[in-house]
């Protein structure tokens, strides 16, 4: 690799600090995700996060501790490999004050320092198991991931999806689905891929990409896309950008990762390698279970938990048992923490 270097950016926020709820409510966002609790409900899992970083991925050059000022009393400022970067270090002031975090996204090659090759976590993606460099990126640069053809039907109220909708349009405005597969057609029809093969052969036949599956974990991301992104479809990204909070006509920063698949610039990596729980979606019968079960059991390399509608009971509940079972597996504080006697 010419430069074997590899930065993790993470990007947090404390919804529970009234100074951010104050500089938040002088905007009004529009109903819908970006108002609901579990946006910003913390889980007070953080810990296990650096956790995870220090075990399982020593190798990790530097942390870019993404966040709008304020920071967690435990966290050690002084640890050597952690850069704290407020949204006023790296976003364009025209965006700011921002509660997008598409935003927050969308910039974070202006990181100053940050590596070419970087990780891109989100505060509910873990690591669970040990894993190497070559797990993220080839040893010349590529980026590892994994793919498959997906179909994105937008919902009203959904967010979300329209961004996943923005951005494959983008994506077809630049690229000929059928030239990008049958130049890459050993990574598409890659047995790594798993069932996500099966939806390729389905979706083969479409004149563009209908849509890119998403596993929703931890992304390998070049700096070098996010700018040659911007300087190819600068007015969709600066509109985004310009959106105080999250908005159909929003791109996310899937677009760069879209990029990177079509352009051919990745290679595979087993679909196994981590996996997305879905509160909302899986339900709460099954998934304190399915959930706890694959932290201890260790599963995968790295799992996601994504917040949704319960009752503060179940909340919780939930909580509890997600820290019990982290603490079975990395019980001891890191170097990132102070006591917070």
């Amino acid at each position: 690799m010419e430069n074997n270097k590899i930065d993790i950016v993470i990007i947090w926020v404390d919804g529970n600090d009234p100074e951010w709820q104050k500089e938040k409510n002088k905007y009004n966002p529009a109903k819908g995700a970006d108002a609901s609790i579990q946006r910003y409900r913390d889980w007070d899992l953080l810990k296990y996060w650096f956790r995870g970083i220090e075990k399982y991925a020593p190798w990790v050059n530097r942390i870019h501790f993404v966040t709008w000022g304020h920071l967690p009393k435990w966290l050690n400022t002084n640890n050597p490999k952690l850069n704290i970067v407020k949204h006023t270090d790296y976003i364009p002031a025209e965006y700011l004050p921002t509660f997008n975090a598409r935003t927050i996204d969308l910039n974070l090659h202006r990181i100053e320092g940050l590596t070419e090759n970087f990780v891109f976590f989100n505060d509910d993606f873990y690591l669970i198991d040990k894993v190497k460099p070559t797990d993220f990126f080839t040893t010349s640069g590529a980026p590892m991931d994994s793919i498959g053809l997906n179909v994105h039907c937008p919902t009203i109220g959904n967010t979300g999806q329209f961004a996943c909708f923005n951005d494959v349009a983008v994506i077809n405005k630049h690229f000929d689905m059928s030239k990008c597969i049958k130049r890459d057609w050993k990574k598409w029809y890659s047995l790594k891929n798993g069932k996500l093969l099966l939806r390729t052969i389905a979706l083969r036949s479409c004149p563009r990409f209908p849509g890119f599956y998403q596993h929703h974990i931890a992304v390998s991301y070049k700096k070098s896309t996010f700018e040659k992104v911007w300087n190819a479809e600068f007015d969709i990204l600066d509109k985004t950008c310009k959106n105080k909070f999250r908005e159909n006509t929003d791109v996310n920063d899937w677009v760069f990762k879209e990029w990177q698949i079509a352009e051919g610039n990745f290679e595979v990596r087993s679909n196994k390698f981590g996996k997305s729980f879905f509160i909302d979606r899986d339900g709460m019968k099954s998934i304190k279970h399915d959930i706890c079960n694959y932290i201890r059991k260790q599963k995968g390399k790295m799992i996601a938990i994504n917040d949704g509608p319960m009752s503060n009971e179940e909340f919780d509940e939930i909580t509890r048992l997600v820290r019990e079972s982290f603490d079975s597996i990395l019980p001891e504080p890191s170097s990132f923490e102070i006591s917070e006697d």
